[in-house]
C-alpha cells in the first residue's frame, strides 16, 4: 500500500499537470471505488490545488474536495493509456488524468468539505512537534508498532515505514509504549522525519504496484535495512532479520539492535 512517501511523490508529479485545469468529463466504470456513493459530479469544476492528507491525496476544486485514497494497488497517471485496471477517467481541458486499480481496495469520493473520517486523522508525522509526539507515545499502553499504524493517532505511517524507522531508532516493534524512555522517542520523532524525508526524495518504495502519476517507479526500496529482509544479515551487527506477526502485519527486526 502506498504510504506517506509514496502519496507524497504522486501529489508533487500531479500537480504541475492539473492545476488550474478544468474538469471537462469524470467517468467512473465501477462503483465498488465509490463505496456504494453515487458518482462525483464534478464536471466542469476547477482544480485549484493538490494536496496530501496522510495516505489521502485531496483536490480542492472551486466546489468541494474531491479525495483518492489509492488502497493497496491504485494510481493516478496523466496522460496514460487506458487499460483493463482503469477504473476512473478524469478528462482536463488539456490532458487526463487515469485512476489505475488492480484490487479496488482505493476509494474516491467527492464532499463540499475535508469528509469527516479523513479529519478526524492523527497529526501529520512531519509535522508534529518533538514534545508532542513524545508526550502523546508515552501516554498510551499498547506496543509501539500497533500505535504507529493507527491513523487516528499519526497519519500516514504504514508498514514499511514503521519497520525501517523503529529499526534506525533501535526500539523493538513490540516494545510497550509507556515503557519507553523520553530520549528514545525524541530520537524516534527525529528517525522518522529522516526516513521520510529520505524517501520522498527517493520518488518512494516500490516494491509491487507503485508508481508516480508519470509512471515512473521509486528507489527507496533500494535503502530498505530490515523490511522485507528477513534472514539477511542486519547491516549494523550481523545478525539475521527476524520477522514476526504484530497487529496482524509481517514484522521486520534485529532481535539484537532493538531493544524493549
Amino acid at each position: 500500500m502506498p504510504e506517506l512517501p509514496e502519496v507524497e511523490t504522486v501529489v508533487r508529479t500531479l500537480r504541475p499537470s492539473v492545476i488550474g485545469r478544468r474538469i471537462e468529463e469524470a467517468r467512473f466504470f465501477t462503483h465498488l471505488i465509490l463505496e456504494g456513493k453515487p458518482e462525483p459530479q464534478v464536471n466542469g469544476m476547477t482544480i485549484q490545488s493538490v494536496t496530501r492528507y496522510g495516505k489521502n491525496i485531496l483536490l480542492q476544486l472551486n466546489s468541494g474536495i474531491l479525495a483518492i485514497h489509492l488502497g493497496m494497488t491504485g494510481k493516478l497517471l496523466v496522460d496514460s493509456v487506458p487499460g483493463k485496471y482503469t477504473r476512473a477517467i478524469f478528462t482536463l481541458d488539456r490532458g487526463a488524468v487515469l485512476y489505475d486499480d488492480i484490487r479496488m481496495f482505493g476509494r474516491i469520493e467527492f464532499d463540499r468539505e475535508l469528509p469527516p473520517h479523513i479529519a478526524a486523522l492523527g497529526p501529520d508525522p512531519l509535522e508534529i512537534d518533538r514534545d508532542a509526539f513524545v508526550q502523546a507515545v508515552r501516554a498510551r499502553k499498547t506496543r509501539i508498532k500497533p500505535l504507529l499504524l493507527n491513523q487516528n493517532f499519526l497519519r500516514g505511517l504504514g508498514n514499511i515505514y514503521v519497520d525501517e524507522t523503529l529499526f534506525r531508532a533501535g526500539i523493538h516493534p513490540e516494545a510497550v509504549t509507556s515503557r519507553i524512555k523520553p530520549e528514545r522517542l525524541q530520537r524516534l520523532h527525529s528517525v522518522i522525519f529522516d526516513v521520510l524525508q529520505e524517501s520522498i526524495q527517493a520518488g518512494g518504495s516500490s516494491i509491487s504496484d507503485y508508481v508516480d502519476s508519470a509512471g515512473r517507479q521509486g528507489s527507496f526500496q533500494d535503502q530498505h535495512r530490515v523490511y522485507g529482509k528477513e534472514g539477511a544479515s542486519c547491516p549494523t551487527c550481523g545478525a539475521p532479520i527476524l520477522r514476526i506477526v504484530v497487529a496482524q502485519r509481517g514484522t521486520h527486526f534485529c532481535a539484537k539492535c532493538q531493544k524493549r
